[in-house]
């Protein structure tokens, strides 16, 4: 069964009597969300302060605009100049960014696998600013690309200014990239479903998001594409490190997987306001760290319980995917409020259905604003994040049981029908 197909049913048909109250909402939400789009890029250059002129792409805190695209740039430069694996030591790669950038007001570090570099190299070859404003309108277009298969094209601007993206433009981050990957695998897999095992294949470099997949796909016996996806990340792996040298792989697991631990445990500040785990949750309200990792881990357990039981036979195909997305983001102990642009795409899915409630809406608007939302919440120790994607889980859950209910007793109508 596809995971996703229109052609099934499962989208409502747009209302031929106009706007309803609850497109209306949905409407005004689009233009707020843009209007915060455009406002958050002009207070950061407001309060942040001009850039110098002999280094226009340092803004007035000594960081550069898009952050943390500065990882993405130096990966494509570090093609070049024999690749990463010195920057793989923290204290080496934040003394580069120093000499470069002429500042002690730098912290960054690289957590990327190293086959990243086969997608990012064609942003080294330009000046850091081009390099990142092409970085931003790609990736967006690249979004709503593979969106449009299954969302309207009337509401593809709610999808494209989702305050997901606009915080992933404001820290110059890959959640456009990694959610294009997943939804046009997910989307592929019925016509091309060897193009949706390369997709899932190329979204190893981002391993969190992916962690679910094999779950869904073996459930559903997709072998093709399991085959496509193994082939793809064993390709790009080999071909890594015939361009670097295989020791790069064995630097990566002893110096940056240990790096991503302690980060994960001892990270704190920013991290606690976007990162959305069950785990950081529990630190936020500076819960003792066995109780963090036992509640992430019970989670998790129940996260895998419920793609298990949604996946094991046919079920709603819409749901099912809004419900593995979710489970993801309570699977990992380590996925932040920038990956959460996929769940923008979830949330334009699920509004056009014509069997909603209101209490759905409210959950959908809530899990639609929920990048900004929770760093909000997380200046008054609120733990935002696990809340909502736990609540919006137990209903996708609750809805699904009550479709099987309906598909029965529509099976024992068609039956009696027969007789």
């Amino acid at each position: 069964m596809s995971l996703l197909s229109p052609r099934l049913g499962l989208l409502a048909p747009a209302s031929s009597a106009g706007k309803s109250p609850v497109e209306d909402v949905y409407a005004k939400l689009t233009v707020a969300a843009a209007t915060f789009f455009v406002s958050l890029e002009i207070a950061y250059l407001l309060l942040g302060g001009f850039p110098p002129i002999d280094k226009p792409w340092v803004d007035g805190t000594h960081f550069v605009f898009g952050r943390d695209f500065l990882n993405t740039w130096m990966g494509g430069r570090s093609v070049f100049a024999g690749g990463p694996a010195p920057w793989f030591d923290a204290q080496a790669y934040n003394a580069a960014l120093r000499e470069m950038l002429g500042t002690a007001y730098l912290e960054h570090y690289w957590s990327y696998p190293p086959h990243v570099l086969l997608f990012i190299w064609p942003f080294g070859l330009l000046p850091y600013l081009p390099a990142y404003l092409a970085w931003c309108v790609i990736g967006v277009a690249l979004y709503v690309v593979a969106c449009s298969p299954v969302i309207a094209r009337q509401r593809l601007l709610f999808v494209a200014t989702a305050p997901a993206v606009a915080v992933c433009v404001f820290f110059g981050q890959n959640g456009f990239y990694t959610a294009a990957l997943l939804i046009g695998g997910l989307v592929c897999l019925d016509r091309r479903p060897v193009l949706a095992g390369v997709l899932f294949g190329i979204l190893t470099v981002k391993p969190q998001l992916g962690l679910l997949l094999p779950v869904v796909l073996l459930l559903e016996r997709r072998w093709l594409t399991i085959a496509a996806a193994v082939a793809t990340a064993a390709v790009l792996v080999t071909a890594t490190a015939l361009l670097f040298g295989w020791p790069i792989w064995l630097e990566y697991w002893q110096k940056v997987v240990p790096q991503q631990q302690w980060l994960t445990e001892h990270g704190g500040d920013l991290l606690f306001a976007m990162v959305s785990s069950v785990f950081f949750g529990a630190r936020l309200v500076h819960l003792p760290l066995g109780v963090a990792w036992g509640l992430q881990g019970l989670i998790a357990a129940l996260a895998l319980a419920a793609v298990v039981w949604t996946y094991w036979k046919r079920r709603d195909p819409a749901l099912s995917l809004a419900l593995f997305v979710t489970a993801t983001f309570l699977f990992t102990p380590y996925i932040l409020n920038y990956d959460m642009v996929v769940l923008g795409f979830v949330v334009a899915l699920l509004r056009q259905r014509a069997d909603n409630t209101m209490r759905d809406h409210w959950l959908l608007i809530a899990v639609w604003s929920l990048p900004v939302t929770m760093m909000i919440a997380a200046v008054g120790w609120i733990p935002l994040a696990p809340i909502v994607l736990i609540a919006f889980a137990c209903r996708l859950l609750w809805r699904l049981a009550q479709s099987d209910g309906i598909l029965r007793r529509q099976s024992i109508q068609a039956e009696a029908a027969a007789i």
